[in-house]
């Protein structure tokens, strides 16, 4: 489990405080195949090949399905209206359920109990924001993952700085979190620029505001909810990327599922899929994701 409060611990670095997601009005689009396409002027990310087609599973012995998830985690799963959970894993779970034709419920848990309670049989899935690992793998089926929280760059909209590639960071300053994959990708990949290390995503996100840095990067989830929110007041916008370089910021997010429900598993890919071709996850996205981190 001590990947799993890694990346807690992570997530709390990052986003500092509990951030109320900014909603949008579902709006159905169609979508062609692609990474990412566009929606309403709103990057989609897509994480599924146009070639593979897997065929539906016979799902006539599966039971009600139960879903855990944790409800602390904007905006991929939080309290609704009412305390109902809601979220992007959420919605997405629910259509899932409902492209398959299965009745599930949705069970909300304390977020470093969630593996161990699906170990235990307490729930079926787990569609929270856990990071698919080799560990994890070993212990659960895993989806092909659904969303990867990209690293982005950010910088002042009126400062009209380069695309943040090759000669274009030459002596240019950086804001990286330390001890971050963030940080360890800038000083890898970035050696012409200036890299400056803080403290925390609110230091960075402050730096770039008042112009003491020319760009930060970091986790582009909680850049793009900082962009969308009333803290950023509209100075800043994403540069380049997004970067998903799964050696530092791993394989994405999926649905989780015991060893022995691969029929389950299979089933749920086969949902994502569809979903995919159909549109309903560009729809799901925009509800959660008006400033995209992509």
């Amino acid at each position: 489990m001590s990947d799993i409060r890694d990346f807690v611990s992570l997530l709390v670095a990052c986003l500092g405080r509990r951030i109320k997601p900014l909603l949008l009005s579902a709006v159905a689009v169609g979508v062609l195949a692609g990474s990412p396409a566009r929606a309403e002027s709103v990057p989609i990310p897509n994480f599924w090949d146009p070639r593979a087609r897997s065929e539906k599973p016979d799902l006539t012995a599966l039971r009600t399905v139960r879903f855990m998830v944790d409800d602390e985690f904007p905006p991929l799963h939080f309290p609704g209206p009412e305390g109902v959970p809601t979220g992007f894993s959420v919605e997405l779970a629910r259509a899932a359920c409902e492209k398959l034709g299965l009745t599930c419920s949705i069970q909300v848990r304390r977020f470093d109990t969630l593996l161990d309670a699906l170990s235990d049989k307490a729930g079926d899935v787990v569609a929270a924001a856990i990071p698919i690992t080799a560990d994890i793998r070993a212990r659960f089926g895993a989806t092909m993952p659904y969303f990867k929280i990209p690293a982005r760059f950010v910088a002042r909209r009126d400062r009209h700085h380069p695309e943040p590639q090759g000669r274009g960071l030459q002596g240019r300053s950086v804001a990286v979190v330390a001890g971050t994959a963030h940080e360890a990708f800038a000083k890898t990949f970035m050696p012409g620029a200036a890299i400056r290390s803080v403290a925390d995503q609110n230091a960075g996100q402050a730096a770039v505001k008042a112009g003491q840095v020319d760009y930060m990067f970091g986790d582009g989830l909680s850049l793009a909810l900082w962009i969308g929110g009333t803290d950023a007041a509209d100075c800043c916008t994403f540069v380049g990327g997004p970067f998903l370089e799964s050696r530092f910021f791993g394989e994405g997010i999926g649905f989780f599922v015991r060893k022995d429900d691969d029929v389950l598993r299979r089933a749920l890919d086969y949902a994502l899929q569809r979903l995919w071709d159909d549109g309903r996850y560009a729809e799901i996205y925009l509800r959660f994701f008006p400033v995209s981190p992509y």
